[in-house]
């Protein structure tokens, strides 16, 4: 049976950012989080809104802190369902600054670390949850799924998300 094209995209993501994050065997430490998400294509529009939204210090800082990230395709998702272009949303600072800071949250949360079905308290102020399934419930009972986890950072640790997940309106 052949593999589905959306499992060797996900597969490739993932191993660029172990990859990106020192997931080799040498004895460097791996990059911060805002330069593995850099050295990841599918992430090239969340480094776009990062640096639009003003965030890149904060994301390099020592941390530690736990990104969800929303893929490109998570991206376009977005943009069409808010009917907008890319460049309107990177223009709203206020906004973009807001649904970038409800992906984050404070300390290297793991997989097997996540509380489940329990509020997750983000840097933007409102909670999301995670069922057992790793589907995350936003502000606006939306869901995505968490499709690549543990990928460590110097600075804290990354999970890849199929959605971008939106604070409470």
């Amino acid at each position: 049976m052949p593999i589905p094209r959306r499992s060797l995209l996900l597969a490739g993501a993932a191993a660029g950012l172990l990859t990106a994050c020192g997931g080799g065997d040498d004895d460097h430490a791996p990059p911060n989080i805002v330069a593995t998400a850099q050295a990841t294509p599918n992430l090239s529009i969340l480094v776009e809104a990062v640096v639009a939204a003003g965030l890149v210090d904060a994301l390099s800082a020592p941390g530690p802190l736990t990104v969800f990230a929303p893929t490109n395709a998570a991206f376009a998702a977005l943009l069409a369902e808010l009917g907008v272009t890319k460049e309107a949303l990177l223009a709203d600072k206020p906004l973009l600054t807001a649904v970038l800071t409800y992906h984050v949250v404070s300390g290297r949360v793991l997989k097997d670390q996540v509380p489940v079905n329990t509020p997750i308290a983000t840097l933007q102020g409102a909670s999301f949850t995670v069922g057992g399934d790793l589907r995350i419930t936003d502000g606006r009972g939306r869901q995505a799924a968490i499709v690549a986890t543990d990928i460590l950072c110097s600075n804290g640790v990354v999970h890849l998300i199929d959605r971008v997940i939106l604070p409470p309106a």
